[in-house]
């Protein structure tokens, strides 16, 4: 596509006004403004919507998407969306958890992406323990692939995986695939909670001297974990909760200096979005997230490959669809089941 000399330049500057608080220069924006610019005259063409999982790199966060969150909430903001084509810069898991909840809708991923939690089980492997433990619920953490959706009772968030848990008719709970999750749940239900054992690699990298010395270093900071962390981190921290809930916990606070104990992405996000605040530490990069480029997003725009497409075998989305339905009605159940008492809430 061609550009005219000023249509870049405002590109450009359009970039830097976004981008300059994570240390981009205006030659930095220049470099990615045609791409950028095709970016989004593909997308008004194509009637299409790009979701950014807030992992990503801040020229597809802020250069091109149109929604930035986590993989279930921008799934649902979807639902609203008029637009009929998705384009979800996000692992492979989250694609098909945007196409189950907007089937009518053509979903693609600019690259078929992994993920360390959710390739630890398949839809197969969940039969185990359902064959093991006849009288257990199976409550599947939504990072998970729709098969494995398909073969558990409910699906949950880092949000409302209590609420969820406490609503469930059984007192015995096979939470998966998130080991550590799992371990963190044990200690906020009455339940009892057998776990799968499967781990996110970027939560799993960060331990509980790493806080210590994070608030030697910074008196007064607060600091906010992941539930996919280990409980001895999560016991540390000032807040445990996922994206939305650390989002609404830095905006109310009047704390000056924050450290966040989850991937990249996120510190990038937040220091463009509260400029005012101070992100200290270290984060840790999500190897799968990170594969996708900004050109990946304009090849899926151009000519997208067939592997791009998101597409769930009717069978496996109609039991899918059931596992987040559950999810909702629980969720409510929960909420005055919690109120009450039975738990406590991660977030």
């Amino acid at each position: 596509m061609r550009c005219s000399p000023s249509a870049l330049k405002n590109e450009a500057q359009r970039l830097y006004q976004r981008l300059n608080k994570l240390g981009w220069t205006l030659d930095d924006c220049e470099l990615i403004a045609p791409t950028t610019l095709e970016i989004k005259q593909l997308k008004t063409e194509q009637h299409a919507v790009i979701l950014a999982h807030s992992y990503q790199t801040p020229d597809i966060m802020y250069g091109v998407g149109d929604f930035i969150g986590d993989s279930y909430s921008l799934s649902v903001t979807a639902t609203t969306h008029p637009a009929q084509k998705i384009i979800f810069c996000s692992d492979y898991f989250m694609g098909e958890t945007a196409k189950l909840l907007n089937p009518d809708k053509e979903v693609l991923v600019p690259r078929v992406a992994g993920c360390s939690l959710a390739d630890s089980i398949t839809g197969e492997q969940v039969r185990a323990p359902r064959k093991k433990y006849p009288h257990a619920g199976i409550v599947c953490y939504v990072n998970s692939y729709a098969e494995v959706k398909a073969e558990s009772d409910a699906s949950c968030t880092s949000s409302n995986v209590v609420e969820v848990v406490e609503a469930m008719p059984q007192q015995e709970i096979v939470f998966i695939p998130d080991k550590l999750m799992g371990l963190n749940l044990r200690t906020m239900t009455s339940k009892k909670i057998i776990i799968w054992d499967g781990i996110c690699v970027v939560h799993e990298g960060f331990g509980e001297e790493t806080v210590r010395d994070i608030r030697r270093r910074f008196p007064g900071v607060k600091i906010l974990a992941h539930p996919e962390c280990a409980p001895g981190v999560v016991a540390l921290v000032d807040y445990a909760g996922g994206t939305s809930g650390m989002l609404n916990y830095v905006r109310a606070s009047a704390a000056a200096i924050f450290m966040l104990v989850t991937e990249c992405g996120l510190t990038d996000r937040f220091k463009a979005e509260f400029p005012d605040k101070q992100i200290v530490g270290t984060c840790i990069l999500c190897p799968y997230m990170k594969k996708i480029q900004l050109v990946d997003v304009l090849q899926a725009l151009r000519n997208p490959a067939p592997e791009q497409y998101i597409k769930i075998p009717d069978d496996i989305a109609d039991r899918a669809q059931a596992s987040l339905q559950r999810m909702f009605e629980l969720e409510q159940e929960g909420k005055t089941l919690v109120k009450r008492g039975a738990g406590e809430a991660v977030s």
